[in-house]
């Protein structure tokens, strides 16, 4: 016998009640499948575009690759082959007798070292102190620091030229080392944020205990902030490594070129042997690649602005 319910102003069925209940989950189900099946959409979608995205990247790089493989007369032939028909690993041997290619590296190896140690130390030390030292003017200080990101480099070029004619640095590596030990905006801002995420009773403690902030900055914040250095230690090391301009600038004797000028000098000779000049750079790249590779991991984190470590 059906009962009689009074709901929403009018009578329902016992029936109708019990079948409405047993609606309800079926159409959840659904409801459900419906997200699941979207989220996978989206999901398929944004593999495809990463995909693609990444193949257009790709493909200059492997066509280096490709080309420092092939003969010369495989290079000129019209069309070319993406897929190299002749593979001449050769290649590569005669790439580093062209040149004096490891007298180059030796010397790019040299620049890039002193200019990761450089940052690292500066740029960490300046840091702690906008994140945990106070002092009169810190936040307006810090605002120009930041200010110093929207000057373009090239509008800088010709006085730091000029002041390192006048004081004798034109032919030596100092130009390009001695400014790497005075910090850089974006490198500050990024450790400053770790600093800051630091709990500043690790500090205070510390202080307690006698500790001043030389012995705060390399004993506590250094080891706490490892991703962040690690990332300013990548960054720089791919700048100095690929550096052009500035050994264009400062290096004059062919004795004392890196690898990105002893490669352009070995493109402007007579005949350019494009097998050998995309061999020698793709023995150049390999350091960066395999850098960042083992590294990305603390790369990523060491990006995250919010602060990588909680004290």
């Amino acid at each position: 016998m059906e009962r009689l319910f009074w709901k929403g102003g009018i009578y329902i069925a016992t029936s109708d009640v019990l079948a409405g209940d047993k609606a309800q989950p079926k159409v959840k189900r659904e409801h459900f499948k419906s997200q699941k099946r979207q989220q996978l959409i989206g999901k398929i979608i944004v593999y495809i575009v990463l995909i693609l995205v990444s193949v257009i990247l790709l493909a200059p790089l492997w066509w280096m690759v490709s080309t420092s493989l092939k003969p010369m007369e495989e290079i000129v032939r019209f069309p070319p082959t993406f897929i190299p028909e002749t593979i001449q690993f050769e290649n590569y041997a005669q790439t580093v007798q062209a040149f004096p290619f490891f007298k180059y590296m030796r010397n790019t190896l040299f620049i890039t070292v002193f200019v990761v140690l450089g940052n690292i130390l500066s740029n960490s030390f300046i840091a702690y102190g906008f994140a945990k030292i106070d002092f009169p003017g810190k936040n307006v200080l810090f605002a120009l620091v930041l200010a110093t990101m929207m000057v373009p480099g090239f509008v800088t070029m010709i006085p730091q030229y000029i002041l390192f004619t006048r004081i004798g640095w034109v032919g030596t590596y100092l130009p390009l080392i001695v400014p790497s030990f005075f910090g850089s905006a974006f490198n500050i801002f990024l450790l400053r944020q770790f600093y800051m995420s630091i709990n500043n009773e690790l500090t205070e403690a510390a202080q307690i205990d006698g500790a001043n902030h030389l012995y705060i900055w390399s004993r506590l914040m250094i080891p706490l902030t490892k991703p962040a250095l690690i990332t300013v230690g990548i960054m720089s090391f791919n700048g100095a490594w690929n550096d052009f301009l500035g050994p264009l600038l400062y290096i004059t004797r062919e004795d004392m070129y890196t690898l990105q000028i002893g490669l352009q000098s070995f493109q402007n000779q007579s005949t350019t042997q494009w097998n050998y000049l995309m061999a020698g750079a793709t023995l150049v790249m390999i350091p960066t690649v395999l850098l960042f590779f083992f590294a990305q991991k603390y790369f990523i984190q060491g990006m995250d602005l919010t602060g990588g470590t909680k004290g």
